[in-house]
Parts: C-alpha cells; sequence; structure tokens
C-alpha cells in the first residue's frame, strides 16, 4: 500500500499542471498531472502536499484544501494507491524547473483538454465542489475500468 497526495495549485482562473516527459520509466510518461507524491515517515497528509508541491514546483503552499481521498486498486500493476486529493490557492515562491516534467499554467476550463488519466476528467472537476469525497478508481492495463465515488456534506 502506497499513500501519496495530489494537489492542484489554483491561481487567477488556472491551475499549475505538471507535464511527464523528463524521468525515465515514468507510469505517468506524456500525462499532465497535479503534483504530489509518496508520503515520507511521519509525515501528515497536509505536510506531504505542502513538502511536494515545494519540491516539484519551488512554490510553498499555505492552507492547503483537502478535498476528499481516492483508492487506485493495485495502479499500473503494483501497489493499492491511496492519493489524498488537495487543492491550493495562497503560494509564495516562483516556479522552478521541475525535475518530475514541464509546469504550465493552465486556464481552467482547458485542463480537461490535457492528456490526462481517464480518471483525473472525472475527479477534477470535484474540486469545485462542497463536499468531501471518498473514491475508488480501477485501472486494468492502464485503462479505467470502473470508479464509485461517495460525497459527504
Amino acid at each position: 500500500m502506497k499513500l501519496a497526495t495530489l494537489c492542484y495549485i489554483r491561481h487567477n482562473n488556472q491551475t499549475l499542471m505538471l507535464h511527464r516527459i523528463k524521468k525515465e520509466n515514468d507510469m505517468h510518461a506524456g500525462k499532465w498531472n497535479g503534483l504530489g507524491g509518496k508520503f515520507e515517515p511521519g509525515e501528515s497528509p497536509e505536510e506531504c502536499a505542502i513538502r511536494e508541491m515545494q519540491e516539484e514546483s519551488g512554490l510553498l503552499v499555505t492552507n492547503p484544501r483537502l478535498h476528499g481521498v481516492i483508492t487506485f486498486p493495485n495502479f499500473a500493476g503494483n501497489d493499492d494507491w491511496y492519493a489524498f486529493l488537495f487543492s491550493a490557492t495562497e503560494f509564495t515562491g516562483e516556479l522552478i524547473d521541475s525535475p518530475e516534467g514541464v509546469l504550465e499554467w493552465i486556464d481552467n476550463d482547458k485542463v480537461l483538454d490535457l492528456n490526462l488519466w481517464p480518471g483525473d476528467r472525472i475527479f477534477i472537476p470535484w474540486l469545485e465542489q462542497d463536499a468531501f469525497f471518498s473514491a475508488k478508481f480501477v485501472y486494468i492495463d492502464n485503462e479505467l475500468e470502473t470508479y464509485e465515488v461517495e460525497f459527504y456534506k
């Protein structure tokens, strides 16, 4: 089991997205993602999200908002992943040349036009809802097979 965070930094009707084109053997190669990654020992979800966003973008986020948790069973033929989904609008710093890929501010109404994982097209709009969610996305051979979600108000 892997614990991870996924965060979308938003500013001026744009979302900071990461085009994964730099790392060799990257399971996300060619896809656009939010920022995030695996927990380090002892970290809370918020601490992990803040650290990952700073490492990948150079931006220090304050007050990230937790929207929900997504389970990805046996993702890419590996472990089950549990991802805590955040957004953030408050940050300081300047963008860096990310080791993970190319960072770009994308107009919010264009994000779903990017080369995303199919499930991302489903859950990114949930960032606009005023409800916490718990979801499960099942991928087989990198194809989305099913998903389910519960919203909590």
